[in-house]
């Protein structure tokens, strides 16, 4: 496999990034960089560290970087996923409230303390911050139980003081949401497998309308949704497919939210360079507008009656002596 780390590559400019990646020999990771300076989303820093932790370190090549911007690669751990000693020293300073390094979550307790640590970096009420918890623990619990990747998901995330915006990237290296799709419904493509992913009340645990009391299937709606009311970025690649939500042309054009993703302003493509599993991406401005507000509100009424179901549940479960 190779990648490239341009000067840039964010959501909205990720295309290129993408197209140049090579998922060939995956026994092997070969890593370049641009030479003067790199920057970079928390979703890039994710995917090569999760592909880092496919390969054995004896078959990981990278380039002698030399880009200033290295000191940033190693302070979000990148270089400790990739087993690679990169002869930085660095005095670290407290990350609360500015980012998560890159973080491996295999089980609820790293998810936990993965959860706990977004809390500082959430510049929100308290009752909205839940909400956005909500949905990237959510979304984090989805691979863990989905997925069925070894090395289970790679999350970061980073805070921009100067656009109030937190960035976030989560990779898996996973059987990929068709897979997963189709154990109950026959996604024909990856973008397929994608817009059902999207829809509210679809999950591949079950064709039951509006999904199990267990499972809404609402997580990847709702972040989307987020990210369509702050007039953000928002991407979902698996497979050989990506889809992104573009911003709205204008900050006075009407905002409706879909059920069907592709009804949305965006751009997809079906021929990217395969990846085994997904990655998903997602700026979410924390400036409070009424749209923003509601939304959330929404959000946490959804997932608090999701909790109370799912006690319920644990509950109705038979028990034998």
């Amino acid at each position: 496999m190779k990648v490239h780390l341009p000067n840039s590559a964010f959501l909205g400019n990720i295309d290129p990034f993408l197209r140049e990646f090579n998922p060939s020999n995956p026994d092997r990771l070969e890593m370049t960089s641009n030479k003067k300076w790199i920057s970079i989303h928390p979703m890039v820093l994710s995917m090569i560290a999760a592909l880092g932790l496919t390969v054995k370190p004896s078959r990981i090549t990278l380039q002698k970087f030399e880009a200033t911007s290295k000191h940033y690669l190693h302070r979000m751990k990148l270089f400790n996923f990739l087993r690679f000693e990169s002869g930085i020293e660095i005095r670290e300073h407290e990350p609360a409230g500015r980012f998560i390094p890159l973080t491996q979550i295999k089980d609820s307790q790293t998810l936990t303390n993965f959860i706990k640590d977004m809390i500082p970096l959430l510049h929100v009420e308290p009752k909205h911050a839940e909400s956005i918890r909500y949905i990237i623990a959510e979304l984090a619990r989805n691979v863990l139980e989905h997925s069925l990747s070894p090395h289970g998901a790679i999350l970061s995330a980073q805070y921009y003081k100067k656009s109030n915006t937190i960035r976030i990237g989560i990779a898996d290296t996973g059987v990929g949401i068709q897979k997963t799709i189709n154990e109950s419904y026959n996604a024909k493509s990856d973008l397929e497998a994608i817009r059902l992913a999207l829809m509210p009340g679809v999950t591949g645990t079950t064709r039951m309308e509006g999904g199990t009391e267990l499972n809404a299937g609402a997580g990847l709606f709702f972040i989307k949704a987020i990210a369509q009311v702050n007039r953000d970025f928002f991407v979902i690649y698996t497979g050989k497919g990506m889809y992104k939500l573009l911003k709205k042309s204008t900050a006075s054009e009407r905002i409706s939210l879909h059920a069907d993703p592709f009804e949305d302003r965006h751009s997809k493509a079906g021929n990217f360079p395969f990846w085994q599993g997904t990655l998903v991406g997602i700026d979410i401005s924390l400036n409070t507008t009424k749209e923003f507000s509601i939304l959330l509100d929404s959000i946490r009424e959804s997932y608090a009656k999701a909790i109370r179901e799912r006690k319920k549940a644990r509950y109705r479960k038979a028990k034998f002596i």
